[in-house]
């Protein structure tokens, strides 16, 4: 039997799912172990190769969650907030590495993901690539030299079908300049502006969302005084980066406590 992690895909059937279900076949770090979709999808007790059009991969989609992580080293998991709440429990009790790129949770949602990362290891990250953590660092840094004079903007772009806003990534870049300044994010975000909103307060963060075609991910921030803006910008052009970053904190998470990391633990940023 291989001694390569094993490692589970959660809604194996979306299209991150399918991603990072090749990303994993095509490592030679881990292997694929379980594929989980939703009780009553039609991929149930099909194999999942097969079901994504390609060969048999000699693993079963299943809906029984704990049964494919009992058996796993790692779970990773693309779905949404209510599943990996429901998920961070089942990998807790499993004691399994539970990599978590969903986004969207709300505080009472987070709260129970911290809850099970004192019974397990939990990397959660709004953004699994090395360049998005790589400009948080970033961020945070300009945020901490610059004071309020300089406004500052998130602005992030996806496509059509995302289903929440401000993105994870954004928010995770909104909460890194406001540890640079030394402030609460919850005491300073404006994500709501629409018709006659007043002059802008000082020392806010501001977030805008665009949605539209299939943009995979764009994210700049900028900081806005008189006479001068600085720009940080990422752009992604392929969401496998974000599988194989996934990936990498899967694979790293091997053998660290219980408790809850993002990626810059995981690049050691």
């Amino acid at each position: 039997m291989s001694e390569l992690p094993g490692i589970v895909i959660t809604g194996a059937s979306g299209r991150m799912g399918q991603m990072l279900i090749k990303t994993v076949v095509a490592s030679e770090k881990c292997r694929l172990l379980g594929a989980v979709e939703r009780a009553g999808s039609d991929w149930i007790g099909r194999d999942v190769g097969e079901a994504m059009g390609g060969a048999a991969l000699g693993v079963q989609v299943t809906d029984d969650a704990l049964e494919a992580f009992s058996k796993a080293q790692a779970v990773i998991d693309f779905t949404a907030p209510e599943a990996t709440v429901e998920f961070a429990g089942l990998a807790a009790q499993a004691r399994c590495v539970h990599v978590i790129g969903t986004t969207g949770m709300c505080p009472r949602e987070l709260e129970k993901i911290e809850l099970a990362a004192h019974h397990a290891t939990i990397i959660r990250a709004g953004n699994m690539s090395l360049g998005v953590n790589l400009l948080t660092k970033l961020t945070k840094m300009v945020a901490a030299a610059l004071d309020a004079d300089y406004d500052i903007e998130i602005i992030e772009a996806h496509h059509n079908r995302k289903v929440d806003a401000p993105s994870g990534t954004a928010l995770m870049l909104g909460e890194a300049a406001a540890e640079g300044r030394g402030v609460k994010l919850s005491d300073v975000r404006d994500s709501g502006r629409d018709g006659i909103t007043g002059a802008r307060k000082k020392g806010d963060i501001g977030f805008s969302a665009i949605r539209g075609g299939d943009i995979v991910g764009e994210h700049d921030v900028m900081f806005a005084g008189d006479g001068e803006r600085i720009i940080l910008r990422h752009v992604a052009s392929d969401r496998s980066l974000f599988a194989k970053g996934a990936l990498k904190a899967a694979l790293w998470g091997q053998g660290q406590k219980p408790g809850e990391y993002d990626m810059l633990d995981v690049l050691g940023l």
